[in-house]
């Protein structure tokens, strides 16, 4: 069954990537069945409404709010082994969880004050830091996070499905894959980016959410609030330590990541805008600390314990609702508001990648806007990481929660820094107040980050503190790279003036036929020196070839060349090499155009041309030479 199940997703990814490059080939009839028309780029801006407060909160908040479901699971699961008695540190956990909330969501209060026009962990990094260490660092944990936050949400939606359906569970990493090829499918068709109707699922989840605490709290008071499941607070199960519990905490601030989303979207709202996005962050927070405390307390009393089979969502919606409609809406719910999460991110993530990559330091294919105007190439970068993460963690949130989160509280931390460093220099009214706050926020999210460091390293958060220095390595290396070509591409338009050169052509020719005489039209019609050039394996051909270009009337020189060693390469690169120092200290080009014929049909690719590709790819990397391809269309 296991075996059936593995090639099962082989396929799957095969087909998810096919699916991918299909979305962004030249393949205009699959592009606009998927995808839909192309749009032109003054409509860019038309695309993006202004949103009510109440309208972008639960746009906004997906991310967030929707973490409450595996959260308190997170953190629990990292005391199981400690048996019942340790069941009451759900409790704790998540007070400091809510706590932790408070301090972030004030301290980007700040962020929204300072920086009006939204401004992330990279824009706030980048403005207040000379150097771009702390600002790559940023966007390197940000762009770590996305990632992962693909990965968990998509998986922690498709176990809230196997805990109601037992039958999914053995599909549960096909069912993800086919959930990021869908999500990557939704932003390509830019409907991330406008839909109001996206707000509706996460008012349904909060509702539910909030209506689970109501009906938990009904049944307290008919049957207790301490009922026989609920273990004693205050015991310390042998083996319990201070480590041990961080790492629980750690692993519960899972559910904190999404916080920075409203602070770089300030511009989305309807003025006045940053009243709208404070007004958003108050509201968040109190709707997520209520649903987090009454969501671990309801657990805490009904002794829920973490199972892999079955979230403790489910089993807590079990207890009041059995399986009837509610549970089905609760659990649906819960798939939906995960998968908004993870397609919330596909915005952040190729956004934040375009506007590094703007800077120069990563890739600047990246700042490319695709058919619908979304930034495709880094929607299908991260569409491709994160299945490859759900593919090597069977698509199981907590063996993913470990890498989880780390990144993002780097990047909070490093935007807590920027923001010291901006109330400092710009001071103005007020501003010890605002420096205050952002110095408890940098040293509790510095805390925390070092928390996570220590206590998840062994369990994968290694692979993070890897990973993440090699990215900004790289993308060091890559500025260095633009800087270097921009410095050798740069003229000085007095001095330097475009002139005329000698260019010799050489047309290669493998006999005398329809195609070479095409080739050798064009050729002509350049008005340049003209050499055709032959190469024949042996004597024989030699003659052959040289007789049959005296019958066609010798339209041009020929040169023919011999190979001993039947490589067309080999004699034809001796031969550029004899012009060039023939050519002496005299400025020209030498231009070779190589005749290429086009079957009808794709596949008969296949059959032809095999001699004109490893020619082209060698001349480009190897010989300073121009290239030029000529066509022949075949008609059958």
């Amino acid at each position: 069954m296991h075996h059936h199940v593995f090639w099962l997703e082989i396929v799957f990814i095969l087909l998810a990537f096919i699916a991918m490059w299909f979305a962004v080939s030249n393949f205009s009839s699959v592009k606009r069945i998927f995808i839909g028309r192309p749009l032109r780029s003054k409509e860019l801006h038309a695309q993006h409404t202004k949103l009510f407060w109440i309208i972008a909160l639960p746009i906004l908040s997906a991310d967030l709010y929707s973490s409450v479901a595996y959260g308190p699971e997170a953190g629990m699961t990292e005391l199981v082994g400690l048996g019942a008695s340790a069941k009451w540190f759900i409790l704790p956990i998540t007070i400091s969880t809510i706590l932790l909330l408070a301090i972030l969501i004030t301290s980007y209060i700040m962020g929204v004050i300072a920086y009006p026009s939204g401004g992330g962990a990279y824009a706030i990094a980048k403005d207040n830091f000379s150097n771009p260490l702390p600002s790559l660092i940023a966007s390197s944990s940000l762009l770590i996070d996305y990632i992962l936050t693909v990965a968990v949400s998509v998986s922690a939606a498709v176990e809230a499905v196997s805990s109601a359906y037992p039958a999914v569970g053995p599909y549960e990493t096909i069912v993800a894959i086919v959930c990021v090829c869908l999500l990557v499918i939704i932003n390509l068709r830019g409907v991330a980016e406008s839909a109001k109707i996206f707000a509706w699922p996460t008012f349904l989840f909060m509702a539910c959410m909030l209506l689970l605490i109501v009906v938990g709290l009904t049944n307290e008071a008919s049957y207790g609030f301490v009922q026989p499941a609920t273990p004693p607070i205050g015991q310390f199960p042998p083996g319990v330590t201070v480590l041990l519990l961080l790492k629980a905490f750690s692993s519960a601030c899972s559910a904190l990541t999404g916080i920075e989303t409203i602070s770089n979207a300030v511009p989305v709202f309807r003025e006045p805008q940053q009243k709208s996005a404070i007004k958003t962050y108050i509201a968040l927070g109190v709707v997520t600390a209520i649903t987090l405390m009454g969501f671990a307390y309801h657990l805490y009393v009904q002794g829920i314990t973490p199972d892999i089979h079955n979230t403790m969502l489910s089993q807590l919606a079990g207890v009041y609702y059995g399986h009837g409609p509610m549970y089905q809406i609760l659990i649906w719910s819960t798939f939906i508001v995960l998968i908004l999460a993870a397609n919330s991110t596909f915005t952040g993530f190729s956004q934040l990648a375009a506007i590094v990559a703007t800077d120069g330091f990563l890739p600047r294919a990246l700042t490319n806007r695709g058919d619908r105007l979304g930034y495709s190439n880094g929607i299908i970068v991260l569409a491709g990481l994160a299945i490859v993460l759900i593919v090597a963690f069977r698509a199981h949130t907590n063996a993913l929660i470990p890498l989880y989160a780390i990144g993002v509280f780097l990047s909070f931390t490093v935007a807590q820094l920027g923001l010291l460093r901006r109330w400092k220099r710009v001071r103005g009214p007020k501003w010890g107040i605002k420096f205050v706050i952002n110095l408890v926020g940098f040293i509790i999210t510095a805390l925390v980050a070092v928390i996570f460091a220590v206590t998840k390293f062994i369990d994968g958060a290694w692979l993070v503190l890897i990973v993440l220095p090699i990215i900004v390595f790289l993308s060091m290396m890559i500025k260095r790279h633009y800087n270097q070509v921009a410095q050798q591409l740069k003229i000085d338009p007095a001095e330097t003036r475009p002139g005329a050169h000698r260019v010799i052509t050489i047309v290669l020719v493998s006999g005398v036929h329809r195609v070479v005489s095409n080739t050798l039209s064009f050729a002509k019609s350049l008005g340049t020196e003209l050499v055709a050039v032959h190469v024949g394996f042996d004597h024989e051909d030699i003659e052959k070839m040289e007789q049959k270009w005296e019958e066609w009337g010798n339209p041009c020189r020929l040169v023919v060349l011999r190979s001993s060693y039947r490589s067309i390469l080999e004699p034809i690169s001796r031969f550029i090499q004899a012009l060039e120092k023939w050519e002496g200290e005299e400025p020209g080009h030498i231009h070779i155009v190589v005749p290429q014929f086009i079957p009808k049909k794709w596949w008969q690719n296949i059959l032809h041309n095999q001699s004109a590709l490893l020619l082209r790819a060698w001349f480009f990397w190897n010989k300073d030479v121009v290239i030029t391809t000529v066509p022949y269309h075949l008609q059958k």
